[in-house]
């Protein structure tokens, strides 16, 4: 391994290291590490309003009220669930929906 700053490398390495956690509590440690508790508890919060978008009809507005996440950041997981490309959010959903059918 030797140094770098190509994003492409340094995302793959990141999401190498991402898979190797295989449960979570590994998952916490590692993010605990890796992340400020700022940055853990904004990635959470992404995590739960995409849920929320996705398993109920809530508004923007009644996600922010009882979760505080910021309408901006509302709109653009909203964005991501349902628009763009990516499917990240999608993907994961779906997989875990099908991990508890299972």
């Amino acid at each position: 391994m030797s140094p770098t700053k190509n994003l492409d490398t340094l995302t793959d390495q990141l999401c190498a290291a991402l898979l190797v956690p295989d449960d979570p509590a590994q998952m916490r440690r590692l993010l605990t590490d890796l992340c400020t508790p700022a940055e853990v508890r904004t990635l959470a919060e992404r995590w739960h309003v995409a849920r929320l978008l996705d398993r109920t009809d809530m508004s923007y507005r009644d996600i922010h009220e009882a979760t505080g996440v910021s309408t901006t950041t509302i709109v653009r997981v909203a964005r991501f669930l349902r628009q763009e490309p990516h499917m990240g959010y999608r993907q994961t959903i779906d997989a875990l929906e099908a991990a508890n059918a299972g």
